[in-house]
Order: C-alpha cells, then sequence, then structure tokens
C-alpha cells in the first residue's frame, strides 16, 4: 500500500481531488445515516420494550428498514429516486433544489452535508501526508459529522457509532497508526468518560436535573483514545465556551426557553475537529501567554 501513498504524494492535485469525490460520496451516505439511523433506533427500542412489556409486537412492515432498503424517495410525494438523481451536489444544481416529479423544495441540508464533508476532507488530506493515519482520522472525521447531525435532531448519540469510535481510536494507538501512546490513548479513554460522568452526577444531586446524556460521557472517552489525555482539559475548554456563546445569543437572539435542553455533541464534536488542526498552536499561544 505504501506505493499508492508515495504515488499520491508525488501528485498532491490528485490527491486532493480524490479526497473530494471521495468527501462527496461519503457526504451523501452520511446523509442517509443521519436520517435513517435514528428511526431504526426507535423501532428496535418499540419492539425490545413491547417483549419486555409483554405486549403485542407491532406487525412486520412488508419491506425491511436499514441503511440500504428501502430505496431513497421524496418525502412529500413518494418518488424513487433515480441514480441521476442522487449524484452528490450535483444532481441538487442540476434539480435546482426541487423533486423532479412534484417539485417540492429538496432540504438544503443535504448538499450542506455533502459540501461540509468534502471541504473537510480535503482540509483535513492538505495538512497531512497520504498514509493510513489519513484513513483513520477521516474515519473519525465523518463519524463527528453524522453525530452532530444525528445530536442536532434527536439530541441522541447514538452508541452505534460512539462505541466503535472509542474502539478504533485504541487500535489505531495500539497498532501505531495515530501517534498518541497506548498508555495515554487508555488514560484518555478513562478520564474523559469519568470527568463528564462526574460532572453529570454532581449536577443532578445539586439540581435535581440531568445536564447532559450518557452519549456524551462515550464520545469524551473516545476523544481521549485517539487524542490522549492532554487534550481533553482544551476540548471540554473550547466546546463549554462555544456552547456557552451560542446558548447566550440563542436566548438573548431568538428568545428560546433557558429550560429547554441543547445539544451538547455538536460543540464537543466541532471542539475534536479544532484540536485536530490547530491544537498545538492553541496549547503553544496558551503558554506563551501564561508564561509571558
Amino acid at each position: 500500500m505504501g506505493i499508492y501513498f508515495d504515488a499520491l504524494s508525488a501528485f498532491p492535485m490528485l490527491y486532493y481531488s480524490l479526497a473530494l469525490l471521495f468527501g462527496l460520496c461519503i457526504g451523501s451516505f452520511l446523509n442517509v445515516v443521519i436520517y435513517r439511523l435514528p428511526i431504526m433506533l426507535e423501532q428496535s427500542w418499540r419492539q425490545e420494550a413491547k417483549s419486555v412489556l409483554e405486549l403485542p409486537a407491532d406487525q412486520p412492515t412488508p419491506t425491511r428498514y436499514n441503511l440500504s432498503t428501502p430505496a431513497s424517495s421524496c418525502p412529500h410525494c413518494g418518488h424513487q429516486i433515480r441514480w441521476f438523481e442522487n449524484i452528490p451536489l450535483l444532481s441538487y444544481l442540476a434539480l435546482r433544489g426541487r423533486c423532479s416529479q412534484c417539485a417540492n423544495k429538496i432540504s438544503v441540508r443535504y448538499p450542506l452535508v455533502e459540501v461540509v464533508t468534502a471541504g473537510l476532507t480535503v482540509f483535513l488530506a492538505m495538512a497531512t501526508e497520504p498514509s493510513l493515519a489519513v484513513l483513520a482520522w477521516m474515519v473519525f472525521l465523518w463519524s463527528l459529522i453524522a453525530l452532530t447531525g444525528i445530536d442536532l435532531d434527536t439530541q441522541l448519540l447514538p452508541d452505534q457509532i460512539t462505541l466503535p469510535l472509542l474502539w478504533l481510536g485504541l487500535l489505531a494507538s495500539l497498532t501505531g497508526i495515530t501517534e498518541t501512546p497506548l498508555d495515554a490513548a487508555v488514560l484518555g479513554a478513562i478520564l474523559g468518560y469519568l470527568s463528564l460522568w462526574s460532572i453529570y452526577h454532581i449536577f443532578r444531586l445539586l439540581t435535581g436535573k440531568e445536564g447532559m446524556g450518557y452519549g456524551d460521557f462515550k464520545l469524551f472517552a473516545a476523544f481521549g483514545a485517539w487524542f490522549g489525555w492532554t487534550a481533553l482539559p482544551v476540548i471540554i475548554l473550547l466546546s463549554s465556551l462555544v456552547g456557552a456563546v451560542v446558548g447566550i445569543c440563542m436566548m438573548v437572539l431568538l428568545g428560546r426557553d433557558r429550560q429547554l435542553p441543547i445539544a451538547f455533541g455538536p460543540y464537543l464534536c466541532g471542539a475534536a475537529l479544532v484540536y485536530f488542526f490547530w491544537g498545538d498552536w492553541l496549547v503553544s499561544t496558551y503558554m506563551s501567554w501564561a508564561m509571558g
């Protein structure tokens, strides 16, 4: 595989072009994950609840429902989307953002996710040399985009993404794919989970309310596995700062009720990406300022 990485290093424009195309395709798939995974989980939870309560199970649906079945269709008229209507970004532009049958608007979120995924994938490629580590970090990046979209929609951070992300981070450290030492990764996973777990229970004892969900603990543990324990204070500080600013702006400008919960996962994900690209600079700048 090294020969392919060497070839991509010799032709950086090819490397960036492949990252762009791959990012667009992955972004299209992430749209499916963001929309369908919560529905799949809800269906599974409902069946499990009925089984525990010994209630009659739901009648099986005519077709399976997963990430590949049934085929994508228009939510307004049911028109099954053909392959040439499902080309990332290009189809949206060609259709002018409307269904080819009923002319209802297609949510701008779909091309937005594709563009963001492609842009961040190219940005990651430009910041690193072609290697197995880049592939691992791309998976990390794509997972964060999916988690952000799901959390914004449902305030859920599914175990189906957070737990594999945690174990993949530890595996990447164990095999030397990432530069994080294994002991730092293991300690980071432990401290990442226990730190937010402790804050959650202290907050609940003091206020009688739940300040965050268990998915946040697992996601923060995954960050510890990928970056090591030393990154955790920076990530939590960045996410809390941005979350506080956004929350205040929503209350002041949009009149949002302060009692309504706000998804914290997107801020954690954003802070983790900031740390990946600029973490060393942030830490060195802060240390220079603190010691200057």
